[in-house]
């Protein structure tokens, strides 16, 4: 089993920078690539980034390219999305995911068995 745990959502200006972390126990046979996700009200789950287990290799969404980071500190168990330049449309749940082994779309919901609960993040006008 792997619980994660996300942290750091808030209210910010546009403009505005946050920092979201997510914390990662369990196994450690069970610990892989790591996703995050963002939900907003009525709209579907969409992708925003993605971190092979060393870290070497990121991916972003479109929406979020240039302007968000994810990064990992694997001695604390820990994954990050830094967001900078937020705006109103950023507003959503953000969701952080581990990614099954062997997975073949790293932007797909199914790829994905474990997920945090989510932390709002709400970017104002």
């Amino acid at each position: 089993q792997v619980q994660l745990v996300e942290s750091g959502g808030g209210l910010v200006q546009a403009g505005g920078s946050l920092r979201l972390s997510c914390a990662v126990s369990g196994r450690s046979s069970s610990r892989g690539a790591m996703g995050w996700f963002r939900q907003a009200p009525g709209k579907e789950r969409e992708f925003v980034a993605w971190i092979s287990w060393s870290g070497g290799i990121t991916y972003y969404g479109n929406s979020v390219k240039g302007r968000f980071t994810i990064s990992r500190d694997n001695a604390e168990d820990t994954v990050y999305l830094q967001m900078n330049s937020l705006k109103p449309e950023d507003t959503a749940v953000y969701y952080c995911a581990r990614e099954k082994a062997l997975s073949a779309c790293y932007y797909c919901i199914e790829a994905y068995d474990y997920w945090g609960q989510g932390t709002q993040v709400t970017v104002s006008s």
